[in-house]
This record gives C-alpha cells, structure tokens and sequence, in this order.
C-alpha cells in the first residue's frame, strides 16, 4: 500500500551501497552501515529549503505570540471569529504554523519505509523491493562488529543465531548506539530551547513541552531501541547529529542577517551639482565653524554694530 515510500527509500539506499561498495568490499557491515547514514544526509539534503522556512515561521510566531494570545482572550467564545483573526494576521505577517510541521511530517513515512524495508532483508528472500536476492544475501550476511544490520537485540537466540550473530554481539553495539542517539537527541532539543524567547518559554504549555523534548524523548532511544533493527539505530543517530549541525549553520546565518538589519548605517542621500557631489548637512555646518575660530560655541554674538551704513566701511 506504501509502495510509492518503500521504492525511493529502498533505491536511495541501494544507490549508496553501490557507491560504497566501489571502495569498500559490497558484503561489508561498513559499506552496508555507511549507506544509511548517507540516506539520512540525502534526504535531509532535499528538506534542507523547508526546515530554514520551518524555522523562520516558527521565529515569527514567537514573536507575535502576544498578539496571537491577544485574539485567543478577545475572540475565545467564537472559534469562527478566531480562525479568521488568526488567518489575517498570518497572512499580514507571512507565517504559517503547518509549515513548522513539514519536516517533520516528511520524515515520519521515511522512517517507515525504512523500517519496512530493512525488515524485507532476511535468509533465502528472492528480493526486497529493488534489490535483488544477491543484495539481500550482501545484507544479511554482512558484519558490523559483530552484530548484524536488520536484527534486533529484544530477538530470541534462534532468530539471531540465523542470521550469524548472538545477544551479546548485538547489545555491544546496540546500547552504545542507543546511548549516543539519546545523548544527541537530548542536545537537539536544547538548542531548540535555548532558542525560544524568554516569554515563549515563561508559557505553561511550552514548559510542560520543553521538558518532554529534553528528557522524555531521548528516552526513546533507550526504551524503544532494543526492539529496533541496528539499522535503525543508525538512521536515527545520523539523523539527530545532521539535525544538531543544520541548526547551528541555519540560526547562526539568521542571526548574522538579523544582527546586519539592526546594524544597518543609516543612507546619506547625495545629490551631483556641476559634477560634483553635495556635502551633507554635518559636515557643512563643521566647515563654516572652522572657518569662524572667534566664534565661541553656544554664545550668541551681538553683530548689530556690524550694519553696514552709507559711507562707513568696516
């Protein structure tokens, strides 16, 4: 039913496992291990453009969260006068709350059909979607220290023992895995946070939110990660370390654009007169006080004696 996600998601892989299988040995753990990985940076390549949107909007509706809580106390009772008070003042500030959520959104059914696809590759399948029976052999028997790609650690010993490995091969490079994709799940959500402005973050909601996402989530990497194929594991360490990286680069340049408006010089308009160009206001005014050294600054001088009358010369 999901086709339309398990081809492109298994063609990406088998791309990179051609590639890496050119350098390394195609049967490799490595070759194997190194092709997910490089699925997640391909993908999060193509969403790169949403997620600078993705984080623009969401700037946006921090800063106009006071208006929009303004509208939620005036308009409360009538949901019907709300969405259109807030679809204006989206429309008049140019940011939309959906467009938060693509990213996210996409990477759901990619992590599906990623799981799909790496659960198809077991002994003796004649195919899995592109790849044929000898890329599901290269897979199966493939070796990354020890464990093995599409196995699980919660397995029972036959099953893994099928495919050549054992529980403890599994846990020693499974939890270390587990472990460092909870520790970068963990430092993702605090560069969010540390992000949000300071009255974004003072809101109940936002506070009951923050602490999920810094302790609950990574959480699941270490509940949820002995029932997930080392594959996975993979996918999703690779994924929160590209995600970590592309938040630096994409806040760093916002802010450097925002730090740049707010430092703008102010433009001199400049006019051309017989060519050449016209003095501003400032410096006129320094010349001409240059030029007058009796003057003292701030006295006003008495040049009533100075009228000119007939006959006199000064």
């Amino acid at each position: 039913m999901l086709d339309f996600i398990y081809y492109p998601v298994s063609a990406i892989l088998w791309f990179w496992h051609k590639v890496f299988g050119f350098v390394l040995d195609p049967a490799s753990g490595y070759a194997w291990a190194l092709s997910v990985i490089f699925l997640v940076f391909t993908l999060r390549a193509l969403l790169f453009k949403p997620f600078v949107h993705q984080v623009r909007s969401m700037k946006k509706m921090q800063e106009f969260a006071p208006q929009i809580r303004e509208l939620q106390a005036k308009h409360g009772d009538d949901r019907q006068k709300l969405a259109a008070e807030m679809q204006k003042l989206q429309a008049e500030q140019g940011f939309n709350p959906l467009s938060g959520c693509l990213p996210v959104l996409v990477q759901v059914p990619v992590f599906i059909g990623l799981f799909h696809v790496l659960n198809g590759f077991k002994p003796g399948a004649p195919s899995n979607f592109i790849f044929d029976a000898k890329d599901v052999e290269s897979f199966v028997a493939a070796d990354f220290f020890g464990a093995k790609l599409s196995n699980t650690i919660s397995q029972a010993p036959d099953v893994l023992a099928a495919f050549g490995t054992d529980r403890v091969e599994m846990m020693l490079v499974g939890v270390p895995l587990m472990i460092a994709a909870a520790i970068a799940t963990h430092f993702t959500a605090r560069h969010n946070v540390q992000r949000q402005t300071a009255d974004a973050a003072a809101q109940p909601q936002a506070a009951m939110m923050n602490r999920m996402t810094l302790w609950i989530f990574p959480m699941f990497a270490i509940i949820g990660g002995p029932f997930l194929p080392l594959a996975i594991l993979i996918y999703w360490l690779a994924n929160n370390f590209w995600t970590l990286a592309q938040q630096r680069v994409v806040y760093s340049r916002i802010d450097r654009e925002e730090a740049a408006q707010a430092g703008a010089p102010a433009v001199v308009e400049s006019t051309v007169v017989d060519g050449s160009p016209s003095v501003d206001a400032d410096s006129r005014n320094e010349d001409t006080t240059k030029d007058q050294p009796g003057e003292i600054p701030g006295v006003i001088e008495d040049r009533s004696r100075d009228t000119d009358k007939p006959g006199e010369t000064r």
